[in-house]
């Protein structure tokens, strides 16, 4: 795994922000299991442990997270890579792009890897072949700009979102567990604490489609201007 820029501002830091039920969850029904025995043994013990467990737990849910927001979300508004904003972006029927824009950037495919986009007739009888041929060609592109530093920021915002919303789901499940223990137990103190956690984590999935789509119109656009650019 690529320890890079991406990976700590698009996985880590949102993984951070939703991890906080899992660690409140650890802490109150397995970290107390052990925390006396090992103190018994070596004061610092309980500590360390907790330290290296709370790690690997952020760990682990950087992988959910990612699979959550990937597999669920990004799945639920595009389906796949096909109904992408880069896919969509360069289909005749959709108007997002200027014409003659839309033109240029064709045009500029064609030239730079030889790969021609359909017309609007063949289009309209065969999408799913339109759809996959700029699918094909956004790959190239991608391929081309990978060194481009305004695209990374903004592929960079994208994930950060997705998949801050894929760490909200789960950490909404954890956070309503907690809430349900603390009517359990009658505990007011973690009652209160799961109430805010578990509102706090479902403002992001309420706003999910909004927030996704308009994050992945972003990238698109400025994936393809950042195309015309180049020589």
């Amino acid at each position: 795994m690529a320890l890079n820029n991406y990976y700590f501002k698009a996985r880590l830091f949102p993984t951070v922000l939703t991890s906080i039920p899992a660690i409140i969850l650890y802490n109150k029904f397995v970290s107390s299991l052990y925390h006396d025995k090992l103190e018994n043994i070596f004061s610092v013990l309980p500590t360390i442990t907790d330290i290296i467990l709370s790690s690997a737990i952020v760990f682990l849910l950087v992988q959910i997270n990612r699979f959550l927001s990937k597999e669920i979300f990004q799945k639920l508004y595009f389906k796949d890579e096909i109904n992408m904003p880069t896919t969509n972006f360069l289909l005749k029927s959709n108007n997002e792009l200027e014409i003659s824009i839309r033109q240029k950037i064709e045009d500029k495919i064609k030239t730079k890897f030889g790969l021609s986009l359909l017309s609007e007739t063949e289009e309209s009888s065969d999408v799913l072949r339109a759809r996959k041929l700029i699918v094909t060609a956004v790959s190239q592109i991608r391929n081309v700009l990978r060194d481009n530093s305004l695209l990374l920021q903004h592929n960079i915002e994208y994930g950060f979102f997705r998949n801050l919303i894929g760490g909200s789901f789960l950490a909404f499940f954890i956070s309503v567990i907690i809430l349900i223990h603390s009517y359990c137990s009658n505990d007011l103190t973690t009652r209160n604490l799961g109430w805010i956690l578990s509102v706090a984590y479902f403002l992001p999935i309420l706003f999910s489609k909004l927030v996704i789509n308009r994050y992945g119109k972003y990238y698109a656009k400025i994936l393809y201007e950042q195309f015309l650019t180049i020589d």
